[in-house]
């Protein structure tokens, strides 16, 4: 299972049983809206940093690979020309 997979689920149950406790508590219903708007409001607000936490460090997880790719190659450009000096000779 994805992570994104797993934070979308884990959002999605946690807002039902929030509106369901919220749904069961005995208010008025102004109040009851109330509540719904501002814990949508909370719940947005903590998705949208989850997701900016995730995509910077997938962000970078790919930097990394991207400079260890870099090192490989260079690394294997000169073995590569040293073998090249070599059997030259």
């Amino acid at each position: 299972m994805s992570v994104g997979k797993f934070l979308a689920g884990f959002a999605v149950g946690a807002a039902i049983g929030a509106v369901a406790g919220i749904l069961l508590a005995p208010k008025s219903g102004e109040e009851t809206r109330e509540m719904l708007g501002d814990m949508a409001s909370d719940i947005a607000k903590k998705t949208d940093a989850k997701v900016k936490d995730i995509q910077k460090k997938a962000d970078d997880i790919v930097s990394d690979v991207q400079e260890k790719s870099e090192e490989i190659m260079n690394k294997i450009q000169d073995m590569l020309g040293k073998k090249g000096d070599g059997s030259e000779a």
